[in-house]
């Protein structure tokens, strides 16, 4: 029986997960003692390997840095950070997510977050995630040269300073802007700075046109698998390189231009999940290669639902295996719970 999805009267409410008077704590640690966030970093407990089992599920966060924060027909709802973080934190402390990726300002807000619920007599939440530092922001949407994408946020050296896990790049592949070409240098870079480390480089292409003055996504297999071709190439190694990558038609052919790893992508919020359970759970069962998903909007940012509930979701189609239809029975399982972690910790 296909499983129905449903809301009924429900809607998530971040106040009660992540109280004001708790969000409010993290700019005076910011200005009373800001040394806390790196005795933190250097603190936390690694895992042995990137994985557990092979795969991953990575949160994205890094829209705002380049000055993205609309969801749907908000303009405001990626700017507000009490909410950001709030959904940040309800993923990372009630799924079985993997980990987080962002810019050194978001991962510092969760380090000063994860002090304050040990102070309290709580656990890590951050203990044995897999952290990765986005290293580039410098394209910043819908400015002129834009896709002259510099590196601006963390660096390998950082990376390494901080023990996070990796670094995210993308370039941007506009084939009439010859400025796609720096873009893609700086990638280069980055991978060998950050194989000297031995940091794993996740890197994205975006393949893009201009139409009407505006960049347009081209999310084909044939030109997804030129992209491919040139990812695989950059750096002195390829040892560490992961690809973040969409889901598209063809996918198949996408996945067997490569043996490197695939995370997939979830593009912008749906405020639905459930064509995104169903392009990840095929996704999945491509090819072997295909080892999760790097999304962000889609899950921080799902309508009325619960993001905990949907990343809970997606976790299970990537490290269990479940279908479509299992992933809403999961999302409607879940949704609601350990909405006390905060309180119980914080003061």
């Amino acid at each position: 029986m296909t499983a129905k999805y449903s809301l009924a009267d429900y809607t998530f409410d971040l106040e009660s997960f992540f109280p004001t008077r708790i969000f409010e704590q993290i700019t005076n640690i910011r200005v009373d003692a800001p040394e806390i966030i790196e005795q933190q970093a250097l603190a936390r407990k690694q895992r042995p390997k990137l994985t557990r089992d092979g795969k991953l599920t990575i949160l994205a966060a890094d829209h705002p840095a380049r000055g993205v924060t609309v969801v749907g027909s908000d303009p405001f709802m990626m700017a507000n950070r009490h909410q950001y973080l709030g959904r940040i934190m309800r993923v990372l402390i009630a799924s079985d997510f993997d980990g987080f990726m962002s810019t050194a300002d978001m991962i510092e807000d969760l380090f000063i977050l994860d002090y304050l619920v040990q102070k309290g007599g709580g656990p890590s939440f951050l203990n044995k995630k897999v952290l990765v530092g986005c290293m580039q922001r410098g394209g910043v949407a819908d400015v002129a040269g834009e896709i002259d994408d510099r590196f601006g946020s963390y660096t390998a050296e950082s990376i390494a300073r901080f023990r996070l896990n990796g670094g995210k790049m993308m370039f941007r592949f506009v084939p009439d802007d010859e400025r796609t070409l720096k873009t893609i240098d700086y990638c280069a870079k980055a991978i060998t700075e950050l194989n000297r480390y031995d940091l794993v480089p996740f890197v994205e292409p975006l393949r893009l046109d201009y139409v009407d003055g505006k960049l347009v996504s081209k999310n084909t297999a044939y030109e997804i698998i030129k992209l491919v071709g040139v990812i695989a190439g950059l750096g002195d190694s390829s040892r560490h390189i992961w690809m973040k990558l969409p889901y598209c038609e063809d996918f198949h052919r996408v996945t067997m231009a490569t043996t490197m790893p695939i995370l997939m992508l979830g593009g912008p919020s749906m405020e639905d999940p459930q064509p995104t359970y169903r392009n990840f759970a095929v996704g999945m069962a491509t090819h072997s290669n295909v080892r999760g998903a790097l999304v962000g909007r889609n899950i921080s940012f799902p309508g009325r639902e619960d993001p905990a509930a949907v990343a809970q979701a997606i976790s299970d189609i990537v490290h269990r295996g479940i279908s479509a239809d299992e992933a809403i029975e999961v999302t409607m399982a879940k949704r609601g719970r350990e909405m006390d972690f905060l309180r119980k910790y914080i003061d």
